[in-house]
């Protein structure tokens, strides 16, 4: 034990080949984001916004829940065995895409998407945590989701290059097999397990909290409803990845009735996830200085933002400026959520937090894809982006009413 040390310094090796493995699980879900909602209209006939968007409802609720499991089976099996699994989850995932004969077959690829997602990217920022310590938590998370986010822009753009050039299918699914190979080396080879790290910052806490080791449903009810920091972080995850479902299944949608072909498109989608991960590179460790709650409601507000700027403009510079505000918004919300989670967090039960607050932010992806879709079949596209807008402006209220400060809350 006296070998273990804390810190993103200490562990640069381990921690960054963990940032790279993230790299290529983001990759993973990036190769859909241009050309998947393309697929369902041009190949599949499918007209309904709602029918479109079902990928999206698959995905978010299979991650959602093996985002909750995630955190359960790191902690009794050991975090590098639960990543190897998600990333095996992922193989056949490229070769349903590009050989999918029904829409079924994609909705089925899209399940092991979400499992693997799950598995793959929770034990990764549960990892980050563990080498990193209390010290740097918002940086750890920045530089994580800043390769997870950023590599989904580059593999949006890529697959909406390869798409203009050579068609939808199956060219740019090539990349994901790719992805897959290298992810899944890289995770049988080089990683190393962190449950010494976990064992060594507990030690420093004191083996258990001071009331005692909760149970899962005590883990589940705190996270989710009765800590009103824990339960404010939960709901604005919910609400982020509900307007970034939205944007995921409507935004190339919209773009497309406005007249921009497959290659705009692609660059439009690569923007928000680009600004996004580019941003978390600063707003990570802006948190360790300034503090987890203004930046989270702040973040809130640009989000809704950026959204009515895309729906308010007409042209490709409109739809570039509200995604780049989006994208900066999620920035400032996205790794500060996790911090927060750790803050108040004791190491002993921290990884179950992030699995519940995992389960119901990725539950968003599935919230936001059913509601964005029923209200743009009834009433269209615009009035289903507003409503989701002011379902994020209202998110940030809540956080500025109801949650503390929890970067000077011992865990």
């Amino acid at each position: 034990m006296s070998l273990v040390r804390l810190g993103i310094r200490e562990n640069l090796a381990q921690f960054s080949l963990l940032v790279l493995v993230n790299a290529f699980v983001g990759a993973m879900v990036g190769m859909e984001r241009t050309i998947l909602p393309e697929i369902a209209e041009r190949e599949f006939a499918l007209a309904a916004k709602t029918a479109v968007l079902s990928f999206i409802v698959v995905f978010g609720v299979t991650k959602a829940f093996t985002n909750y499991l995630a955190g359960r089976l790191s902690d009794a099996f050991g975090r590098k065995h639960v990543l190897v699994v998600g990333w095996l989850v992922a193989v056949p995932v490229p070769f349903l895409l590009m050989w999918a004969p029904s829409w079924g077959w994609v909705l089925f690829a899209n399940l092991f998407l979400g499992v693997s997602q799950g598995l793959t990217w929770s034990t990764t920022v549960i990892m980050k945590i563990d080498l990193a310590g209390p010290k740097k938590r918002g940086l750890a998370m920045g530089l994580n989701e800043f390769a997870g986010y950023f590599a989904v822009a580059a593999s949006a753009l890529a697959t909406g290059l390869i798409a203009a050039r050579y068609g939808l299918r199956p060219e740019p699914f090539y990349l994901g097999v790719v992805f897959v190979a290298v992810g899944l080396l890289l995770s049988v080879v080089l990683v190393r397990e962190t449950k010494g790290h976990v064992l060594a910052e507990s030690a420093a806490h004191g083996s258990l909290p001071p009331e005692g080791l909760p149970s899962q449903r005590e883990v589940f009810w705190r996270t989710s409803f009765s800590d009103k920091d824990l339960s404010s972080v939960t709901q604005a995850g919910l609400v982020n990845n509900l307007n970034d479902g939205m944007a995921w299944g409507l935004f190339p949608l919209f773009f497309a009735a406005w007249g921009m072909d497959l290659e705009r498109i692609g660059t439009l989608a690569a923007i928000y996830p680009a600004t996004w991960g580019m941003g978390q590179l600063f707003t990570g460790a802006w948190s360790d200085r300034v503090g987890r709650k203004w930046l989270i409601a702040g973040g809130m507000w640009l989000q809704a933002a950026g959204i009515a700027v895309v729906v308010s403009a007409s042209g490709f510079v409109g739809f570039a400026v509200g995604a780049a505000l989006l994208g900066l918004g999620t920035a400032m919300v996205y790794p500060t959520l996790l911090a927060a989670i750790g803050d108040v967090a004791h190491p002993t039960w921290r990884a179950s937090a992030v699995g519940v607050y995992r389960l119901w932010r990725d539950l968003g992806y599935a919230l936001g894809a059913l509601l964005a879709g029923v209200i743009a079949d009834f009433f269209g596209l615009p009035v289903a982006m507003w409503w989701v807008a002011a379902l994020t402006f209202t998110s940030g209220v809540v956080v500025a009413v109801r949650m503390s400060e929890t970067v000077k809350r011992k865990a």
